[in-house]
């Protein structure tokens, strides 16, 4: 385990490696120091071969309530303000373009950018108490980045009220509009999203790699141009060694002996 400024990073365990935003003093507040650091830590997960999932999570009394507004306050002019929400989508666009699948773990409130955060994550599981806005609004400050990442979950209509109201949602309506992929009792979330972890962790890395990134990039495609993309792909797939192994293990009815290849 290691501590870096205001998140602790766990290493992978069984392919499992963990990021925990460590600030709840400010309820774990997205400042400039923890984007950099945050962003630095995903680049080395994407390049460490023996992680092959990452959870976040945040400690203290919930999850992220976004950017620190003291922080914001301080700055000074346009271009601090760019510089900061640059820097928040950069972190978003390395969730997504990296190779190893993310897994929110939630639990309190998840806003703003923190809402933004899970809405990224591949995957996310929450507390049944947990709850989610982008409430912006309320303070004069549209919540417009995090509005591109829900907006990629959530229909239009339920995002634009979560926008335009500032209001915040439970677990169970998250789940029910795409937010989140479950909830659970408290005390169950950790062996819930262990277990998720665990059963990702149990496939082959380089079909993952692949899959993951040929899901994201298909969702912008033309449906004639995602089919004939996703052909090459899977096609391309098909040359792994993995492949052949996975598909000779079940026509034999076998374990697949995986060798990431």
């Amino acid at each position: 385990m290691k501590q870096q400024s205001n998140i602790i990073i766990q290493s992978s365990n069984n392919g499992i490696s963990r990021i925990k935003l460590n600030e709840p003093s400010t309820y774990n507040a997205l400042s400039l120091n923890t984007l950099k650091t945050l962003i630095e830590s995903f680049k080395n997960f994407n390049n460490d071969e023996k992680t092959k999932v990452v959870i976040i999570e945040g400690s203290g009394k919930g999850f992220s309530a976004g950017h620190n507004l003291k922080e914001i306050s301080l700055l000074k002019g346009k271009p601090e303000y760019k510089k900061l929400f640059t820097l928040c989508s950069e972190l978003m666009m390395i969730i997504i373009n990296n190779n190893k699948p993310v897994i929110a773990k939630v639990h309190g409130a998840a806003f703003a950018a923190g809402c933004q955060l899970v809405a990224t994550c591949d995957l996310a599981l929450s507390t049944n108490d947990a709850i989610f806005a982008t409430p912006g609004v309320n303070i004069g400050l549209f919540c417009s980045t995090p509005m591109v990442a829900v907006s990629r979950n959530v229909s239009r209509k339920k995002t634009m009220k979560m926008l335009l109201t500032g209001e915040p949602i439970n677990a169970q309506y998250a789940k029910e509009i795409g937010l989140i992929n479950d909830h659970f009792e408290n005390s169950k979330l950790e062996e819930e999203v262990s277990k998720l972890a665990e059963t990702i962790a149990s496939k082959p890395n380089k079909i993952i790699k692949i899959g993951k990134e040929a899901f994201y990039k298909q969702l912008e495609m033309p449906l004639n141009e995602a089919y004939r993309y996703t052909s090459e792909v899977m096609s391309e797939n098909m040359m792994a060694l993995d492949a052949k192994e996975g598909i000779s293990a079940f026509l034999e009815k076998r374990i697949p002996n995986w060798k990431n290849k």
